[in-house]
């Protein structure tokens, strides 16, 4: 008999360990990942087999990075930082070795990251000498009182923070460089016909922009938004666009999601469309879903604006919304499935 009470007492102990288990996997906080590299007029019939490839193998690159320092148990701030350094080391998006270069020639990055748990953020705009601009903004989050430096105070701040410092000759791609020439020529014949700038020409704002970001969720729910970018060819007057404004270009909040956007700046600083995605959520208690459909292909649309965001919210819930022909993207979801996209359809 007491054998029978024995066996009966080890299998409801089994049970309730077991039960224990499932409990604790089902209440496991979710982790997930998202990037872009960019929104435009990116067409199929532009792209060269070879070079579709080479994106994708960049793209595949970096969010798996993300991913695994978040499966290892890092957190939502080193994935986003990381994820971004390898998309500003290549040579194909318009963020750091990739940048874009200004009417006088050089190469201006903007970048900011922001922290959903804390709502601390941080953004630097117009450095020449940065390597991973990202890394920066970082430092300008954690290390000091402040949210946003730009230029030579910013790039003064990065030295004395052991942020990797480089010749602004490191930036040059001649792909880049000759976008530039194509543009000074477009707007002299444009000035030829006293017309507009080709700072604002309607064929700019259908250009691709390069752009890139990334937005991750970790074990702890923290959701961190970051964005790094060379801004626009043959842009003027020391002008920033959205990526290193908080709350334009990137947003962060657990109780929300984290944003990162792209696209013609000006529209998107105009609008406040990260943090308008955040509010619609909070105040009108809908999905991340809707709120990114209503600001991107509504009111965004309405004003003129091209490009696009890639979201994430507390649940794991992945957004990669635009009104552009392409966006490129990828992710990895809570039940890590990989996703690598580029066209529109």
């Amino acid at each position: 008999m007491r054998k029978y009470i024995l066996i009966i007492v080890s299998f409801f102990l089994i049970q309730c360990k077991t039960a224990q288990n499932l409990e604790t996997k089902n209440t496991q906080q979710e982790i997930a990942i998202v990037i872009h590299g960019g929104a435009g007029t990116i067409l199929k019939k532009n792209m060269s087999p070879e070079l579709e490839e080479e994106y994708k193998l960049v793209l595949e690159k970096a969010v798996r990075e993300g991913y695994t320092i978040l499966k290892n148990g890092g957190t939502s701030i080193d994935a986003v930082e990381k994820t971004i350094n390898i998309l500003e080391d290549s040579p194909l998006f318009n963020a750091g070795k990739g940048a874009v270069f200004t009417n006088e020639g050089k190469n201006e990055l903007d970048a900011s990251i922001m922290d959903g748990k804390t709502l601390k953020a941080g953004a630097v705009a117009g450095v020449t000498t940065v390597k991973n601009p990202i890394d920066l903004a970082r430092a300008v989050m954690e290390k000091s009182e402040h949210v946003m430096l730009a230029r030579e105070g910013a790039e003064y701040f990065a030295s004395k923070n052991g942020i990797e410092i480089v010749d602004p000759s490191y930036f040059y791609v001649e792909k880049r460089y000759n976008s530039l020439l194509k543009a000074k020529e477009k707007e002299a014949i444009e000035l030829d016909h006293d017309s507009k700038a080709s700072f604002y020409d309607p064929d700019i704002k259908d250009a691709k922009f390069g752009t890139v970001g990334c937005v991750a969720l970790d074990k702890d729910g923290n959701i961190t938004a970051g964005t790094s970018t060379g801004g626009m060819t043959n842009k003027k007057w020391g002008r920033i666009g959205d990526s290193p404004v908080i709350g334009a270009g990137t947003y962060a909040n657990n109780k929300t999601c984290g944003i990162s956007a792209t696209g013609w700046g000006e529209f998107f600083i105009r609008n406040v469309v990260a943090y308008d995605i955040s509010a619609m959520m909070e105040y009108k208690n809908i999905s991340l879903e809707e709120a990114s459909k209503e600001v991107i292909q509504n009111k965004l649309t309405k004003l003129g604006g091209t490009g696009g965001i890639i979201a994430l919210d507390a649940k794991g819930n992945i957004v990669m919304e635009f009104n552009t022909a392409g966006m490129y993207r990828a992710s990895i979801d809570k039940d890590e499935k990989l996703t690598i996209a580029i066209y529109n359809k």
